[in-house]
């Protein structure tokens, strides 16, 4: 494999690690800001807004572009969103960060994908893309738990500033490393568009948007539900977010060995599971050693749903990458409403458990967008036998 691909992955991975970061430094945000708990969670979704809206069209705007080009105007205008969150002073310049890392993030996901299968054999297409994207587990295993061990230790600042660097970093990197682009090639919008008039691709993007709300309502309030409710030192929250990357990670792996086959299925599992043990988690909250595996097991089956996700998306549409794009907007979407609506709970005085309780409502909500296909999914199983 090419290095360049090793550096696209360490890009995606200190991007995502920006994205959740946030999840892991509420108290201390909070705090530097002037502003709640509840309305620094809202950067969580202010980051995941701006993939929704303006990942997409920042998409189509580059592909007027070569791709090594675009490629490095996303990497820079991504470092610049972290300083610009590493020096702010306020609310308000901190939204302008999380914006702009968003709509850089979503667009440089897609073109660094195109660009590592471009360099590779078809028969290493695959592997490229898989290791391209393994700098998002990897962010949740390594880079959520060391940027909440940076803000104990150094504060919340630094963590920003580490991201932007090593982001510039794997910038020119890739201006010396990645093969010149061809020239960009008329995109047929019109045929893409026509695509999504698949009322079953409509059904398969709601189902993902619950699945990583539900995930994303209990995980971003994370921080203050164990250290307010639960009482357990602020200290030991990287541990708590280490375990939660790994068994992200382990997840992802078995359920990448089934999905193909039994995609359905592994969601009906999963979002079960995820109701289930949140309510649990909401009635156990004070018992520390039983509310941290719940929150184990939500990252167990939370995110690592996403293969699943995929291969349902591509069974009843495409893999265009309109189609692909506006999944990904679709995911992010879920985080917003999980993210957000949990917040106003939370705001709300409804208590710290309230965004377990609305997470478990959406996973349910995605069990019943599951039903009207279940029959169908049997009877597709029954004839491939």
């Amino acid at each position: 494999m090419h290095i360049s691909i090793y550096i696209l992955s360490l890009s995606i991975f200190a991007m995502t690690t920006s994205e959740f970061m946030v999840a892991g430094m509420l108290p201390s945000i909070s705090s530097t800001l002037n502003v709640s708990v509840p309305m620094a969670g809202f950067l969580v979704s202010i980051f995941a807004a701006s993939i929704v809206v303006g990942g997409p069209i920042l998409t189509v705007f580059l592909f007027k572009f070569r791709q090594k080009s675009a490629l490095i105007f996303l990497m820079i205008l991504f470092s610049i969103s972290q300083i610009i969150g590493a020096i702010a002073d306020s609310y308000s310049t901190m939204v302008v960060s999380r914006v702009l890392g968003g709509i850089a993030e979503s667009a440089f996901f897609g073109v660094a994908i195109s660009i590592a299968v471009g360099m590779v054999a078809s028969d290493n297409q695959g592997r490229a893309a898989s290791l391209v994207l393994a700098g998002i587990m990897i962010a949740s295993v390594v880079g959520l738990p060391m940027a909440t061990q940076i803000d104990h230790s150094f504060g919340w600042r630094y963590s920003f500033w580490i991201v932007a660097i090593l982001t510039l970093i794997c910038t020119i990197v890739v201006m010396f490393s990645v093969p010149q682009s061809p020239k960009p090639q008329n995109m047929s919008v019109k045929k893409e568009l026509s695509t999504l008039k698949n009322k079953h691709l409509w059904a398969a993007y709601c189902t993902s948007g619950l699945i990583i709300g539900a995930t994303f309502s209990a995980f971003t309030f994370f921080a203050p539900i164990f250290t307010e409710v639960a009482k357990i030192e602020a200290s030991s929250l990287p541990i708590l977010f280490a375990a939660y990357g790994v068994a992200t990670v382990m997840g992802n792996l078995i359920v990448g060995r089934f999905a193909d086959r039994y995609a359905m299925n592994i969601m009906v599992i999963g979002l079960t599971a995820l109701a289930v043990v949140m309510v649990l988690m909401a009635l156990n909250i004070t018992n520390v050693m039983f509310a941290m595996s719940c929150a184990i097991v939500i990252g167990f089956v939370g995110l690592p749903m996403n293969p699943a996700m995929v291969t349902r998306v591509m069974r009843v549409s495409n893999n265009g990458s309109l189609v692909n794009s506006l999944h990904m907007s679709i995911i992010n979407l879920g985080i917003v409403l999980g993210s957000w609506f949990s917040g106003v709970l939370v705001q709300a005085n409804y208590g710290w458990t309230s965004p377990l309780w609305f997470g478990a409502l959406l996973a349910v909500l995605g069990l019943l967008s599951l039903l009207p296909y279940l029959q169908k999914n049997k009877l597709v199983l029954e004839m491939e036998s």
